[in-house]
């Protein structure tokens, strides 16, 4: 575990407020894409700067601005929690 990483006590609190997995295509696991943003959030880093672990940077982007716009997982949400 990396030092911004959630704990095992952390992410399960947070995993019910996730949204739920659709249809499509397995994705990315999501307690490393929010980590990867965790990461961002933390550090101030680019996006592109993130590192390998957390995934492509287009992606755990993608899943940070998606959530965003969602009301259960408000970029305010992040903020917070970070």
């Amino acid at each position: 575990m990396a030092r911004f990483d959630l704990s095992d006590e952390e992410w399960l609190v947070i995993e019910p407020l996730l949204p739920k997995k659709g249809r499509g295509p397995a994705r990315r696991d999501d307690r490393v894409i929010l980590n990867g943003i965790f990461y961002i959030l933390r550090t101030g880093a680019p996006w592109r700067d993130l590192p390998e672990r957390y995934g492509p940077h287009t992606t755990v982007y993608n899943r940070y601005v998606r959530w965003g716009e969602r009301v259960t997982c408000s970029p305010e949400m992040f903020l917070i929690l970070s």
